[in-house]
């Protein structure tokens, strides 16, 4: 297959604001290119103009008959993709959804949600009066409840007036490499967008040439590998200061081959790595049924969504035209890719290295009819899991290998699908005042509003206030009630959850779910029935997902299997969903409140809480940073059930974390704790991370106590005028060291929530059972 342009590859911008959400203007009457699609002998179809890949002016409705346009699809010798909407999807009783075809009918259309930061103070939103905070506590400091007034007035500017919150979701530039990457792929790179990219890139570049993963953290190889290729796809020349700088870091460390998978599949896609040197990924996979070890739904969600697209690239191995070679970032030139042993036989590596030496003769070997078959069938699997808004799983990565994958299964730049899932990526960028691109791996909304909820009531804002009561409006609209690949390990469980991100309906997950039903139990609504409604569905889903073990993973129930982890293919990140301390604390937390610390299934959730407490006394965090994070979640949660402040685990925990405060008061934890655990607590004080340790202390029964009295007063210091706090460090975890993120409201709501909780005191569960 092979894709021509036709004239420049520059399209003609839109807009000229230089704010958040819009990019600055692009060449006027640059020529929109033309692809030409096809597999070899097969003809190639009328090329159709390609999208721009701007931001739009927002995002596209809900049902997939919203999308305009029919397309035109040609696929050599591979089954047609529909044409024009999709058809109407199996609901969530059909028996497709035990196979993993799992998509309700559309749901009805949402209003389209633009996707842009916070709303800046100063701007109109919900009510913010002076005379709505609450008054200060009797005997309470002056200077806490004017820090604490100080920072709800600052996030109820920051509330968007549909009711949501979200802040900017800061990863590292291979999301802004990988987007550059995607774009000369498929020939619809632009100059506006290439130098807003650029700009961003070299502005995260160190002294030493390289780039990191997280602030403050060390030169990582295929990050800077990456950066390098952008920056050349940019003009910068190869002997120019920085780039040699980098070049030489990348020769030294190994080249190229020391690179991870994801990163040498992206280079060979442009023929700078040979598709002969990867592991082999069949599509095949997608007809194991889910009691076969390492069938799809074997993976976590997200790498489910990403394996699955990927299949079909490496099965096409499709190579464009490289611009430029890349002999520079190779260790030796004439030997790119050293020989490597093997692992022995006896180890878990070696059996499946081997395995993979084995799908490399299958694939010369594969029955056509059956490969083809299976790559129709993963083209349906990934149609059938897009976003109403035109994205897979609100994240960049698997709606970019997806494009990818349908762009090699014949669907041109015009289909709907495409269309669609070309507009949804541009609301991942997010365009600075300086004029650069930053490109988030996600949006995170529905956490983002559900927290700043539950720190505003915890700080004493009126339950009926309209901020909150608009919130939960907000929160109400997005829960979702259709199934999901979830159903593929629990088919007769009610659906009734809610999603991280604005567009998700098919993964909703557990830890939003309870965090959700917590924000909403604050909020005094007009219309009670309908919230009841609501909470009922998520507690009993919540509750339908427990895991055998008796906790919790975030997407799925009892997604444990061993061996995806084991995989060649899979040398970066986490691609299992096991239960976490984290999101195990927040149900058990949010069933508490419900009145059902009681219950059964509550009880086992504790005793697994307290059997995983490490030896230090704290809880490791799985998707926040990282002790602290886990500590901050599981003593609430604990002592919100019932658990005595006065129980040896809760002491424990109180004695770590009195133990790694800093000396200014506050508390700090690197990534590299996730690598090394002489980093567990130990890091620059971080107001997130601060608030965190402040929420367990407080829950233990440690108001009065001299770590609390330094840490309030580290807050309080620390905060800027406008009532909000600065924190470049990185204190959320998307996978354990792999992949870090900077989450920009994390500043905000934990503060003003532990703040508050200071102030006003611990929310109270009820007590018994419900």
């Amino acid at each position: 297959m092979t894709a021509t342009t036709d004239g420049s590859a520059e399209s003609a911008g839109a807009g000229s604001e230089s704010t958040p959400g819009a990019p600055p203007p692009g060449p006027a009457g640059a020529a929109t290119p033309r692809i030409e699609y096809g597999l070899p002998g097969a003809p190639a179809p009328a090329a159709e103009a390609g999208p721009s890949l701007r931001p739009a002016p927002s995002a596209p409705g809900r049902g997939g008959a919203d999308r305009p346009g029919s397309g035109r699809v040609r696929v050599g010798t591979l089954a047609d993709p529909p044409a024009g909407p999709r058809p109407p999807r199996p609901g969530p009783d059909d028996p497709a959804a035990l196979t993993g075809r799992i998509a309700a009918p559309p749901a009805p259309a949402r209003e389209a949600r633009p996707r842009t930061d916070y709303r800046p103070p100063g701007r109109p939103g919900a009510g913010r009066a002076a005379t709505d905070l609450p008054g200060p506590p009797d005997g309470s400091p002056q200077e806490v409840y004017e820090a604490a007034a100080r920072a709800t007035r600052h996030l109820l500017e920051r509330q968007d007036p549909a009711g949501w919150w979200k802040g900017d979701l800061e990863t590292n530039v291979t999301m802004d490499a990988e987007d550059l990457l995607l774009r000369q792929f498929l020939g619809i790179r632009d100059a506006a967008t290439t130098h807003a990219a650029a700009l961003f890139i070299r502005g995260e570049q160190r002294e030493d040439g390289t780039w990191a993963t997280f602030h403050g953290g060390p030169p990582e190889l295929s990050a800077t590998i990456e950066a390098y290729v952008a920056l050349r796809l940019a003009g910068d020349a190869p002997d120019a200061p920085h780039m040699t700088r980098a070049s030489a870091w990348i020769r030294a460390h190994g080249g190229i081959a020391a690179a991870r998978v994801f990163t040498r599949i992206w280079l060979a896609l442009f023929g700078w790595w040979s598709w002969d040197h990867l592991p082999e990924l069949p599509p095949e996979l997608v007809f194991l049924p889910p009691w076969v070890p390492l069938n799809i739904y074997d993976f976590g969600c997200w790498a489910r969504q990403t394996i699955v697209p990927l299949t079909v690239v490496s099965a096409l191995r499709p190579v464009r035209p490289a611009p430029f070679t890349l002999d520079e970032l190779h260790a030796d030139a004439r030997v790119p890719n050293p020989a490597r042993r093997l692992a022995p036989l006896t180890s878990w590596d070696g059996a499946f290295q081997r395995m993979d030496k084995a799908l490399r003769v299958y694939r010369r070997f594969a029955p056509r009819r059956l490969r083809k078959a299976a790559m129709a069938t993963a083209g349906r699997w990934i149609v059938e899991r897009q976003e109403n808004d035109g994205c897979w799983g609100g994240i960049q990565p698997p709606a970019v290998y997806s494009v990818i994958a349908l762009h090699l299964l014949g669907y041109d730049l015009g289909h709907p699908v495409m269309r669609a899932g070309l507009e949804s990526l541009n609301r991942f960028a997010v365009w600075r005042e300086d004029g650069a691109r930053m490109i988030e791996a996600c949006q995170s909304p529905v956490w983002d509003t559900c927290l700043a909820a539950i720190a505003l009531a915890d700080a004493g804002l009126r339950p009926d206030h309209p901020a909150l009561v608009k919130a939960a409006d907000w929160m109400l609209d997005e829960e979702i009630v259709r199934s999901g690949d979830w159903a593929v390990r629990r088919p007769g469980l009610a659906p009734g959850g809610w999603a991280f991100e604005f567009h998700n309906d098919t993964y909703p997950d557990i830890d939003d779910t309870a965090e959700v039903v917590l924000a909403l139990r604050r909020i005094k609504h007009p219309d009670p029935a309908r919230v009841e409604g609501a909470i009922a569905r998520g507690v009993s889903w919540n509750l339908g997902m427990q895991s055998r073990n008796g906790a919790w993973g975030a997407f799925d129930a009892d997604n444990t299997s061993p061996f995806p982890n084991r995989l060649p293919f899979c040398d970066f990140g986490e691609v299992i969903d096991p239960p976490s301390a984290d999101v195990t604390a927040h149900v058990v937390e949010m069933l508490a409140f419900e009145g059902k610390a009681g219950d059964a299934r509550t009880r086992r959730g504790i005793a697994w809480l307290l059997a995983e407490q490490e030896p230090n006394g704290g809880w490791f965090g799985r998707w926040g940073t990282n002790y602290v994070y886990g500590t901050g979640s599981v003593v609430p949660a604990l002592t919100a059930a019932g658990i005595a402040p006065g129980h040896p685990a809760i002491r424990r925990a109180v004695r770590w974390l009195e133990s790694v405060q800093n000396e200014d008061g506050g508390w700090g934890e690197d990534q590299r704790s996730y690598e090394d655990p002489s980093w567990a607590g130990k890091g620059a004080s971080t107001a997130s991370q601060t608030a965190w340790a402040l929420m367990a202390l407080l829950s233990a029964g440690e108001r009065d106590g001299k770590a609390v009295e330094r840490g309030i007063a580290h807050l309080v210091r620390t905060q800027k005028e406008d009532g909000s706090w600065d924190e470049p460090y990185f204190t959320g975890t998307g996978f354990p060291w792999d992949f870090s993120i900077n989450y920009h409201l994390y500043r905000q709501v934990f503060p003003l929530t532990a703040l508050g909780r200071y102030l006003y005191g611990e929310p109270s569960a009820p007590a018994g059972d419900a």
